[in-house]
């Protein structure tokens, strides 16, 4: 049920014969119905939380420390790892707040921030996993001409064509089409971070035009990017498959399991979220789902990388030492 705060938070707007009440906060639910579970909840989001950023980081520190890690495709997974430390942490740290506070307000505008950051990383990483799948595919279908298309002046520009894309691009057009919304029937957000579509329940304005925005947006950030992912995945499979040799085609297929793996746990939840129109309708089925992509995925990524990785498992052995 839709609830206003206290009218000390809200702002109002009177004309002749109409009163609006504008909310200026939002009250984030979060897992408010699992109460008794709090403490337990706090302390696995926060083993998972360090386990995330640890494992990140160590993915970095290999790869800036390791000689024999100084190649396109460690570059790239660096500049993953970094992704989803500052992709985690756009999240975690509040979650971990509001599960041992009463008062889980945020305002408008801390709001907008938190979704703005959740879908400049978010389609950040979309673009490089599809730089990274396209390096694959050179490595497989193209070995001999792979040092010279993946030089590292081309690497950087790849890199920064990423970021820049999914700050600039996507993430900032939404939250200035999300931030020209009204906020008057309600403040309750049924979830446990600021998402799109918690954010449209409460709003009171017409969404058309947002709505157009950000399909538009997500084709642009979203489709394009995961076509390319596609398409380099099939070439890869059809030139494996044409290799004679069992060992050959298991050491071709090799070098890219990880990467696929990512790819495949990434997309798949934010499908189940965002292309399934019943999933957004149902509050504890959104929020569990977007635990899988928030907080299960960053964790996983490192260990996927150094479980199925030869050469990270040989530079951690060297770390040690």
């Amino acid at each position: 049920m839709k609830k206003l705060i206290h009218p000390q938070e809200l702002m109002t707007s009177v004309e002749p014969g109409n009163t609006t009440i504008m909310v200026t906060e939002f009250i984030i639910l979060g897992f408010g119905d699992l109460r008794g579970l709090a403490p337990l909840l706090f302390l696995v989001f926060g083993i998972v939380y360090l386990a995330t950023i640890s494992g990140n980081l160590l993915i970095m520190i290999l790869v800036s420390t390791q000689q024999s890690l100084r190649t396109p495709m460690y570059f790239f997974l660096a500049n993953l790892s970094c992704l989803e430390v500052c992709y985690t942490s756009n999240i975690m740290p509040r979650l971990l707040v509001d599960l041992l506070r009463e008062n889980r307000v945020i305002s408008v505008v801390g709001c907008i921030i938190q979704l703005y950051f959740f879908g400049a990383l978010g389609s950040t990483e979309c673009y490089l996993l599809a730089v990274m799948s396209y390096d694959r595919y050179l490595a497989v279908c193209r070995p001999l001409h792979y040092p010279t298309l993946m030089q590292g002046t081309i690497c950087l520009r790849l890199v920064i064509g990423s970021w820049v894309s999914g700050f600039t691009v996507a993430a900032a057009f939404q939250a200035a089409m999300v931030s020209s919304l009204t906020f008057c029937d309600g403040n309750e957000i049924d979830h446990f971070f600021c998402d799109l579509k918690p954010l449209q329940k409460l709003s009171c304005s017409d969404p058309q035009l947002v709505n157009l925005v950000c399909m538009s947006l997500t084709t642009l950030v979203t489709l394009a990017p995961f076509g390319l992912t596609l398409a380099s995945y099939w070439k890869i499979l059809f030139t494996v498959l044409h290799i004679p040799s069992m060992t050959g085609r298991q050491k071709a297929f090799s070098t890219c399991s990880s990467h696929l793996v990512v790819v495949t746990l990434f997309y798949g939840t934010l499908i189940l979220v965002y292309a399934l129109p019943f999933a957004g309708q149902v509050p504890i089925l959104n929020k569990t789902v977007s635990l899988l992509y928030t907080v299960v995925t960053p964790v996983c990524n490192p260990l996927i990388y150094s479980l199925k990785n030869k050469d990270v498992k040989e530079s951690l052995r060297k770390l040690r030492v």
